[in-house]
């Protein structure tokens, strides 16, 4: 679906200004604020906040046609309605657990209707999923463990070896 809109200076202005900012962030998630109280978007804005990503309410058609000038597709079904965009480059997937976190919080006030992360399209409860994966942090010491773990085991034998011995000479 191709969108027309009257040429105007001031609404080619703000499709610049949100393509500019689409442009820095490389994940979305989008969500229906409605019911949300003001001390509730301020928090999650700064939880957001602590992790570089920026949530802003958005007028759908300047965002469409910013995201589809950015090459970014698929995404006109989560942009109906009062939208609110959260938007992030690392840790996506923290992201989108302090996100599906203040949903449950708000009383299911806030509800996410779908995301781009990581270059994929997402439903809501694809994202949701995505959001219960482990984060990069958490992944890397998983690995480190598993690295250690083997000479670790080789330290504790060598050791219980060296007791034995001990206990033997004396």
């Amino acid at each position: 679906m191709d969108y027309q809109t009257r040429v105007n200076a001031e609404k080619e202005a703000a499709v610049k200004q949100l393509k500019e900012e689409f442009g820095q962030y490389s994940g979305f998630i989008f969500a229906d604020y409605r019911g949300l109280t003001v001390e509730e978007i301020t928090n999650l804005r700064k939880q957001l906040r602590a992790k570089e990503a920026v949530c802003r309410v958005v007028k759908n058609r300047y965002a469409k046609i910013a995201m589809k000038e950015l090459g970014h597709d698929g995404l006109d079904d989560q942009m109906v309605g009062p939208t609110a965009v959260v938007m992030a480059n690392d840790e996506q997937n923290a992201i989108a657990k302090i996100v599906f976190e203040a949903a449950k919080n708000s009383g299911n006030k806030m509800q996410v209707r779908g995301a781009l992360l990581d270059g994929n399209v997402m439903d809501a409860a694809a994202a949701e999923a995505f959001s219960k994966l482990p984060g990069r942090l958490e992944l890397i010491s998983m690995l480190m463990a598993t690295m250690k773990a083997p000479v670790q085991k080789l330290a504790a034998t060598l050791l219980a070896y060296k007791e034995k011995l001990e206990a033997s000479q004396n």
